[in-house]
């Protein structure tokens, strides 16, 4: 009995470190961690140069040094370089606000907004993108003609290119599946307003089962694409079509390719 309990517990603590190491592999929590290394390592700097009674620093120079030290950190831990710009402008950006005198009820609001546009980001790390007319009309000529499509688009933001999906495919059935609460509930609203045969769903798409889609359309970011691919290969019926907005997946070439916008953003299509 007692080896029993001994084995659950061991089990238990394994799954605890497991849930630990990967939060803190998590982008968001190193570039946080950063940060505080970063502000350590200046405020450090800042108690030698008082105990050697040399010339006071400003702050401002001791703000870029913050952020100058946190780009550095950021690329040497191999961070995507898009985290660079900002984890330098972070500290900046909190320096220059204390200049603007802005009533506190103002950063509560938009931290609210911005809490809810990009909810779940730091696990899944995809922001919030929106795909635009193009990518919707390109998406639509890539469909085959058969009625009855079961079409999902992962990672739906304000629910685009589902209303016009539903709207130019009417004999199709369109889902969104979005997680983040605004994007998901200003689609609700909007599928009232304009009355669209478009659905959207609150969810992760991880708990999607792919075989219900006939396709799979996403636009999320480059880390999550190896994740998207394992559960296309793993669950999508043979001849159902997987489309990916601008990111390919490393690795896998895309079987056909079509230009999207003059920004050369690209639609990548996969025959499953």
């Amino acid at each position: 009995m007692g080896d029993k309990l001994g084995e659950k517990s061991n089990g238990q603590m394994a799954k605890r470190r497991s849930r630990i190491a990967a939060l803190a592999g998590l982008p968001s929590i190193r570039a946080l961690a950063i940060q505080l290394v970063s502000l350590a390592s200046v405020v450090f700097l800042l108690l030698l140069s008082g105990l050697a009674r040399t010339q006071p620093v400003s702050m401002l120079a001791l703000v870029l040094l913050q952020a100058t030290c946190a780009a550095a950190l950021t690329l040497w831990a191999g961070l995507a370089r898009w985290w660079v710009p900002i984890q330098f402008f972070f500290f900046p950006a909190l320096y220059a606000a204390t200049y603007l005198h802005v009533a506190p009820g103002f950063y509560f609001l938009a931290f609210l907004f911005f809490l809810l546009l990009y909810w779940g980001s730091y696990r899944t790390q995809v922001p919030f993108y929106p795909s635009g007319r193009r990518a919707w009309e390109n998406v639509t000529s890539l469909l085959p003609q058969t009625p009855g499509l079961r079409i999902v688009d992962v990672g739906s933001g304000f629910g685009g290119m589902v209303f016009h999906l539903a709207q130019v495919r009417a004999d199709c059935d369109v889902l969104g599946v979005e997680l983040a609460p605004l994007p998901y509930l200003a689609s609700r609203l909007l599928t009232a307003l304009r009355r669209s045969k478009g659905r959207f769903l609150h969810a992760d798409y991880g708990r999607l089962d792919f075989a219900d889609f006939d396709v799979v359309f996403a636009y999320l970011s480059p880390a999550a694409m190896p994740a998207l691919w394992s559960k296309a290969r793993a669950e999508m019926r043979p001849g159902t079509l997987l489309l990916s907005y601008e990111f390919a997946i490393p690795g896998v070439e895309s079987q056909f390719t079509n230009n999207s916008s003059s920004d050369g953003r690209i639609l990548h299509g996969w025959h499953m």
